[in-house]
């Protein structure tokens, strides 16, 4: 058990839902990114996902996409990336997921052994299906590392069933069709499908993509385990000269709405 489901167990223990937050890795640089996490922490959020930074984000808005751009005009990569995370895992104890495209994963030369050496507890890759992951797999078992996948609201039953077999850790559940970004509102049907998930396992499934007020979460919040925040967060980042205290109140009142 890494530290991924050692958090969702303790968690359900408690009665309580998951606060996931994605940061851009190196935006606006790698000495703030760093400080955010340990911020973050002391705002109580209880999984970190950091995004590599790719030319290409096919998933990803256009808020994600800049903080990318930002991030690879300064030269971040994956050597950084991994000594980011071995800097924050001397000093916390909260899980790490990396979000990755899969060309950055499928060019770095032993990359599962190093995230897995620097302290990381899951991979995300939103570009690789299950049914062509089954070489990963075992190295990402092997080493405790949690491949987790994606889940769209436009899976049928048989989509539903391989994803919630497959993601270890939990399931990523998309909110909605499209890109991540902020959502003034999530699409209706979303409880259905919410619904229809959770017969189909009982592992805690995280909700994301257009996570933006409390208000989003009070509808859904017992048909999840937790939710996911990034484009938010960094767009408090980009706008706010110090988004710290910015952060604080904005994940105090998603907290708050979790409860």
């Amino acid at each position: 058990m890494n530290r991924i489901e050692e958090k969702f167990k303790q968690l359900r223990k408690e009665k309580k839902k998951a606060l996931i937050v994605f940061l851009t890795a190196g935006y606006p640089d790698l000495e703030t990114t760093e400080k955010l996490v340990y911020h973050l922490e002391n705002c109580g959020v209880d999984i970190i996902e950091l995004g590599v930074p790719f030319s290409d984000p096919i998933a990803d808005g256009v808020t994600i996409q800049y903080s990318s751009q930002v991030a690879l005009n300064q030269g971040i990569n994956l050597n950084k990336i991994f000594v980011l995370c071995g800097k924050i895992r001397k000093k916390s104890n909260l899980p790490l997921v990396l979000m990755s495209y899969y060309n950055p994963v499928y060019q770095f030369r032993n990359f599962f052994k190093n995230a897995k050496k620097s302290g990381v507890d899951g991979i995300i890759i939103p570009d690789l299906l299950p049914e062509e992951s089954e070489d990963i797999l075992p190295l990402t078992s092997a080493l405790g590392l949690s491949l987790i996948y994606l889940l769209a609201p436009t899976s049928n039953g048989e989509r539903i069933r391989i994803i919630t077999q497959k993601s270890q850790s939990f399931i990523y559940v998309v909110s909605l069709t499209g890109v991540t970004g902020v959502r003034k509102k999530l699409p209706e049907g979303l409880k259905t499908f919410l619904t229809k998930v959770r017969r189909y396992t009982n592992k805690p499934l995280a909700l994301g993509f257009g996570i933006s007020s409390p208000e989003q979460v009070y509808p859904v919040k017992n048909l999840i385990d937790g939710v996911i925040v990034g484009s938010a967060i960094i767009e408090i980042i980009r706008k706010k000269n110090n988004p710290f205290p910015y952060v604080r109140s904005f994940l105090g009142s998603l907290k708050k709405a979790l409860t």
